[in-house]
Formats: structure tokens, sequence, C-alpha cells
């Protein structure tokens, strides 16, 4: 992400701003960031990610969101795209366009390098602080099979599990649904990593 020029940015202003503007931009205590696009993977991931959860929730109170569903963190000081989000229950709206949820119960980020750090820390901390309806915080990595899920314990703390094996199994219990994680990652081929310095470089 890439912060604009401009110094200073009302939530009212970068809600106008947004709601005609034709790439997406995350706003942080008045500064708006232009987000970039994704890749084939990250794609492949958060549509799997969606068809799994879609599917599970049918027939329960509870919707998925892909990442058009904007969220906002606290009192209009963070506006973020999740890249996959389910709320149960009545969603609740910042206004009445219907387009900024208040209340998610799980929020899913796929990686990137370039948000890796901001997701895994400064992001991460603002939902825990100010999502209080929020249960279940997923990362997926986009280089190796690996799910970190991320679940807040009725004494408010956060306990982390992992998942890498592919008949491994991420339950949450909050919205009813599992994910293999072989289903999370259908399809997705990884790139190889590159050689390191003097190794040969294998044939295509």
């Amino acid at each position: 992400m890439s912060a604009l020029p401009e110094p200073h940015w009302s939530a009212e202003a970068y809600l106008a701003r947004e709601r005609e503007a034709e790439v997406k931009s995350q706003y942080v205590d008045g500064e708006i960031f232009a987000m970039s696009g994704a890749s084939r993977i990250h794609n492949r991931i958060s549509s799997n990610l969606n068809g799994l959860l879609f599917a599970q929730l049918r027939g329960k109170p509870c919707e998925v969101f892909q990442s058009d569903m904007r969220v906002q963190v606290g009192s209009e000081r963070m506006y973020t795209y999740p890249d996959v989000v389910v709320v149960c229950g009545e969603p609740q709206f910042g206004d009445r366009h219907q387009d900024t949820l208040i209340n998610p119960t799980v929020i899913v980020e796929v990686l990137s390098p370039s948000t890796e750090k901001y997701d895994r820390g400064e992001k991460f901390a603002r939902y825990r602080r100010h999502l209080p309806t929020l249960t279940d915080y997923l990362l997926i990595s986009q280089d190796q099979p690996q799910i970190e899920h991320y679940a807040r314990q009725p004494d408010d703390r956060w306990l982390l599990s992992e998942a890498t094996a592919p008949e491994a199994v991420v339950r949450l219990p909050s919205v009813g649904c599992e994910l293999c994680v072989g289903e999370v990652y259908e399809k997705v081929t990884f790139r190889p990593e590159p050689p390191l310095d003097g190794e040969p470089i294998p044939p295509a």
C-alpha cells in the first residue's frame, strides 16, 4: 500500500471519495492508502475460502463477503478491506449505504509480501482492540500451505493454532464451519523458490 500525498482526510471525505473511486483504498488515522492488485494465487485462495464458507453457511444466520466489503475498525479511525469476512447475526453497518460493516465475526487475510507485516502487527492489534464482535482471525500464506488461526478466548486472550498438512482442519465453532487445508489450497500451484547463490538452476 502507498499513501496519497494529501496529509489528512476526514473519515467522511474518505468514504465519499471511496464510493466514487475505481480503485479501492484503505484509511488509517487520516491517511489513505491505495491497494495494489492481487496475484493469481491470492485470488484463487480467496475464491476457495469464499466458496467453502458460503456452502457451509447456507441456511444459517450468517453471511460471507469477499474483499469488496469494507470494515470499519474503531470510531472512524480505520477502514479496511479484508479478503474474506463472515458476520453472524444481523449485519450492522456504519451508515445507510450498507457498504461498511462494523460487526464482523471472522476476518481472513491472505498474506502478501507487501502487507504481511502490517496484517500480523498493527492491523491485528487494532482488530483486537476495536472489534469486540470478532472471534476468529485467520492468516493464510500464499507461499506454502499454512493457515494460522487466532481464536478469541473467554478471558479475551487470543489462542494461536497452525495447520499445514493437506488433511488438517481448521475449526471455526463461532460460525459452525470447518476449513480443510487441502480444500483451501485447491488448484494452487506454488512458485518454486529461487536457487541459492552457487546452486544450479533446474531445467524448466
